[in-house]
């Protein structure tokens, strides 16, 4: 059990060691970027363990989280019922590289959530289920063009990384090193939200566009909501003009239902990619759509994609777990009650500082300065730079964040009022120390 006795001591001296380590033999000391805290201090927190919303770290400094593993512990970290699951599951072997009744379990589950899925295929990832989608509304519509929008972030497969240009800008390049310029010619980039921008480059690119794919709430440049009508309005360009519609919800998917965004907003996309939550905790991802579409891929047809740890017997029963829990009448009744005290608050919070705050089911942004923001420009134009001292301040009131202006914040089953009384003190002291006092 996590404990922790007197006021919290920020030493992070076992943490600054680790990472020492980690320099030596792992590129930048973290096998994820953001992991690094370069946004922050390069002083990285290393985590040893983790129960309901408390993560602790190796100096034994305990934290509420509002990370959550980007949204994956939707119903707390370690939770007794996923636990349980995967000791059973580990008790009749890691992997076997074969098929398993448990996948099937786990595939009749999401299809029956999902209206828009009718069968459905598992990977080890976000990335690579929004790659294999890719791949596949390719080959199924015989076009090439993918249509994107900017700082909406759908993995880091090469055709995927472009640097963002403005409208319908005829240059478009990688913004990752060792991408070829090539190998991104066939994706636009387009403003988010902006409806004009899309009309405009379905007219000019009608018969090449493959596929529309964007994230239905935007948590990838802070959290974004989609303007009244953006979705509609994608889900009928793309019908009009034979391409087919993509939802990322890498993020979203089983964060506000059972049945995702596209269930809130009542879309019906051709494709949905699924991560985070469908792995209870384990590396997983999902895409899955109509059953026209799903069955070009192999072995039934020319679409080729594989993975010998796809459909992990640990990873899919972890997930059948936590669907488990999800499935409950009450689960989501509770959650969204939970985050309404939080967000009442947050509120209160934004009308008395210098901040603007965007809240969308369970998650939540926190920008600097008032703005509109309705974009990834928008996002920019916010003062970034306060971010830094924001989140020092507020881990030395033991409140974890995800560590960067451009991520989204997420609350959990397990948080209870106390924590969020406790998030709003520490979010209001923070915000007095680095003085953005509402004038």
């Amino acid at each position: 059990m996590l404990t922790t006795t007197g006021k919290l001591m920020m030493s992070r001296e076992k943490s600054a060691l680790a990472m020492e380590r980690a320099r030596k033999v792992i590129p930048g000391g973290v096998n994820s970027p953001v992991r690094a805290f370069k946004a922050i201090d390069g002083k990285p927190v290393f985590i040893k363990k983790a129960r309901g919303n408390v993560l602790l770290d190796e100096d034994n400094n305990r934290f509420t989280d509002y990370c959550l593993s980007w949204g994956v512990a939707i119903t707390g970290y370690n939770h007794p019922h996923v636990r349980a699951a995967v000791h059973e599951a580990i008790e009749d072997g890691t992997t076997y590289g074969t098929a398993t009744e448990y996948e099937v379990v786990l595939a009749e589950k999401i299809t029956s959530h999902y209206p828009s899925v009718e069968k459905v295929r598992m990977v080890n990832s976000g990335t690579e289920a929004v790659m294999s989608a890719i791949r596949l509304a390719r080959a199924y519509t015989g076009k090439h063009i993918i249509l994107k929008f900017d700082g909406c972030y759908h993995g880091h497969s090469d055709s995927l990384l472009v640097s963002a240009g403005s409208g319908l800008a005829e240059t478009k390049s990688s913004s990752s090193g060792g991408v070829p310029d090539k190998l991104v010619e066939y994706t636009l980039s387009l403003p988010f939200n902006n409806e004009l921008a899309v009309t405009k480059a379905f007219e000019k690119y009608h018969n090449q566009i493959a596929a529309v794919i964007v994230e239905p709430v935007a948590a990838n440049m802070g959290l974004i909501n989609p303007r009244e009508g953006f979705l509609k309005h994608l889900e009928k360009i793309s019908r009009a003009n034979k391409a087919l519609l993509i939802f990322d919800e890498v993020i979203t998917g089983y964060r506000f239902g059972l049945s995702g965004a596209q269930g809130f907003f009542n879309i019906t996309p051709d494709l949905t990619c699924l991560g985070k939550i469908v792995g209870g905790g384990f590396p997983a991802g999902a895409f899955g759509g109509k059953a026209s579409i799903m069955d070009m891929l192999a072995p039934d047809g020319p679409v080729y994609q594989a993975g010998t740890l796809s459909g992990n017997p640990v990873a899919v029963r972890a997930g059948i777990a936590t669907l488990e829990l999800l499935e409950d009448k009450d689960f989501y009744r509770h959650l969204d009650m939970s985050f309404q005290i939080l967000r009442e608050r947050l509120m209160e919070t934004e009308q008395e500082f210098n901040v603007t705050i965007h809240t969308f089911g369970n998650m939540f942004s926190i920008f600097f300065g008032k703005h509109l923001i309705h974009s990834f420009s928008d996002v920019v134009n916010t003062n970034t730079a306060l971010f830094a001292e924001f989140y020092k301040s507020m881990l030395e009131e033991g409140i974890y964040l995800s560590p960067s202006p451009f991520e989204t914040h997420f609350i959990s089953s397990a948080h209870t009022i106390q924590n969020f009384s406790d998030f709003n003190d520490a979010l209001k002291k923070s915000l007095k120390k680095i003085s953005v006092k509402y004038e």
